[in-house]
């Protein structure tokens, strides 16, 4: 083909509202009746083929905990030595494809995604993630489909850029994939990032052995389905559900492992690049390690912020998705004039917040995602309650008799350091510390050295001195910075997402910044006139 292609220029999805009588809101009450009525079996897919190992789990609906919706095969590593053969196999191709006929794969799943793939993925979502309609669609639909228009439009970008050539030589770079294969490692809590994790780096060429979350292994298979009726070809990306240890460690071991693409906790980020380093020697070089790990996100108030935003902030960015996103506020800072009249208000929102299973759309808070997860939340809310420095304003309740539902909780701490102020809770569980109005400063210090953390966070003031002041004593307290907004809903290609510290290498998802991850570039020189004689002119005699 002779023609430089432009991708299509990418515009983000529209948000639907699932509002009464709406054609979108029949459609996903429908697709989630179907589904209720469904017990699918997940197999391994690897090489394009179903295999089923007979090693199994259940699925079950987090807020209807003994309802089976699917069983799910484990992959072993059997299973994972044929997935290194495929993707080797499949390499072989695809590195070679033109980049605008990978792309055109991806765009086609972000138009089946944003038709009539929509209510499919955002049922099987809610279901097996316990979202409601409008987590559901901002996650598996409006930003997946964003991820797939933009990232193709990222990759026309980095392609696109080429060096200077003076006059007799030409000079351009050619991006390769990297030599080996990619692991994703995609977490339970947005299907968004199981979507992308596998996609970013297969739309540069690479192949993929992609890992999801066993507690979201039910939306992930829709989304291998999605892949295939876009086009994209057998091997690319092998889906490997299973256990960390049965997956993760030989997928590690092997020497075509060339690139991690991670997201979820810090302490198994960091064991997965301790095992990376050790095994430098068997690989072909180093491999890229791109991580988004935990947070403890802050919102920070000044004495002249709108009291109004605030408390909306601090409900939407605590309690949404049951607090269970990566940037969810668990910490505040108010001033003591501010908290005084917010705060009869801010715990009577909290406690009238409606909670129930997803399937009713009136319901704001949904359950946790498994047990394992419930278990560690409502410790946190235990230990608040016993000890002294700390008062339980709001929720505090939990129940697991039929879902995994926990009461959006509200602890006020007496001071900056204690528990729920520095650990990651990863769930609906908000602390205040209330400071003296004249210590801004210093609690903006506090902020910035209290947690090991440093991924989202907000500034809620007025005074536009003091938005600065916050703005450059938080300089890296947070990769998403938030000035009078909640630090959640980052939109790809208009807030690319990442931080640092113990959150992660900070590669940006949703910008080139990531996707440029996914190559190794080749500088290429062709000369036109080479010279023919290897003498300098300082070599002459006078």
């Amino acid at each position: 083909m002779n023609a430089l292609l432009k991708v299509p220029g990418p515009v983000n999805e529209p948000i639907l509202d699932y509002a009464p009588g709406s054609v979108e809101r029949k459609e996903l009450k429908d697709r989630l009746a179907e589904l209720r009525g469904q017990v699918i079996d997940i197999p391994l897919i690897i090489g394009g083929k179903e295999i089923r190992t007979g090693r199994t789990a259940d699925i079950t609906i987090p807020h209807e905990n003994k309802k089976v919706i699917g069983r799910f095969h484990k992959a072993g590593p059997g299973e994972v030595r044929l997935a290194v053969r495929a993707a080797a196999q499949a390499r072989k191709t695809w590195a070679k494809m033109p980049w605008h006929a990978r792309a055109a794969i991806f765009l086609k799943a972000a138009e089946l995604l944003a038709g009539p793939w929509r209510s499919t993925l955002n049922a099987a979502t809610m279901l097996g993630q316990s979202k409601n309609p409008f987590q559901a669609e901002i996650d598996s639909a409006c930003e997946l489909v964003d991820f797939y228009r933009f990232n193709t439009y990222f990759a026309e970008r980095i392609y696109s850029d080429q060096p200077f050539s003076p006059r007799g030589e030409w000079n351009y770079m050619d991006y390769r994939p990297l030599e080996g294969f990619v692991f994703a490692v995609t977490p339970f809590n947005f299907t968004s990032i199981a979507g992308n994790l596998p996609t970013a780096p297969a739309i540069m060429g690479n192949t993929v052995l992609w890992k999801p979350a066993s507690t979201a292994v039910y939306s992930g298979y829709f989304l291998m389905k999605l892949w295939q009726a876009a086009g994209l070809p057998n091997g690319v990306i092998n889906m490997l559900p299973g256990s960390g240890g049965e997956v993760g460690g030989p997928v590690i071991d092997s020497g075509d492992f060339m690139g991690l693409h991670f997201t979820g906790s810090t302490g198994v980020f960091n064991g997965m690049w301790e095992t990376i380093v050790r095994n430098f020697g068997r690989y072909k070089g180093y491999p890229r390690i791109v991580g988004e790990t935990g947070g403890k996100d802050f919102i920070f108030a000044h004495p002249s912020c709108d009291q109004e935003a605030l408390k909306c902030a601090i409900v939407r960015g605590s309690y949404e998705f049951q607090g269970q996103k990566c940037s969810a506020a668990s910490r505040a800072y108010i001033p003591k004039s501010v908290w005084n009249r917010i705060k009869d208000d801010l715990v009577g929102q909290i406690e009238g917040l409606k909670m129930g299973p997803a399937e009713d759309f009136t319901n704001f808070v949904n359950a946790v995602i498994d047990k394992n997860a419930f278990a560690s939340i409502t410790e946190y809310i235990d230990y608040a309650a016993r000890d002294r420095g700390a008062q339980i304003l709001a929720g505090g309740k939990y129940d697991s008799s039929r879902g995994w539902f926990i009461r959006p909780t509200l602890i006020k701490a007496s001071r900056p350091d204690f528990k729920t102020m520095r650990e990651e809770i990863f769930g609906p569980v908000m602390t205040v510390y209330v400071y003296d109005d004249k210590k801004f400063d210093e609690t903006l210090r506090l902020c910035d050295s209290t947690s090991p953390y440093a991924l989202t966070g907000a500034i809620f003031a007025q005074d536009r001195a003091a938005i600065l002041k916050a703005f450059d004593r938080l300089e890296n307290a947070a990769g998403n910075f938030y000035i009078n907004d909640k630090p959640t809903g980052a939109v790809v290609g208009q807030q690319p997402f990442g931080g640092a510290r113990a959150s992660g290498t900070n590669d940006k998802a949703g910008s080139p910044l990531n996707m440029i991850r996914w190559t190794s570039p080749r500088a290429v020189k062709e000369n036109f006139a080479p010279p023919y004689d290897y003498r300098y002119p300082f070599m002459t005699e006078k």
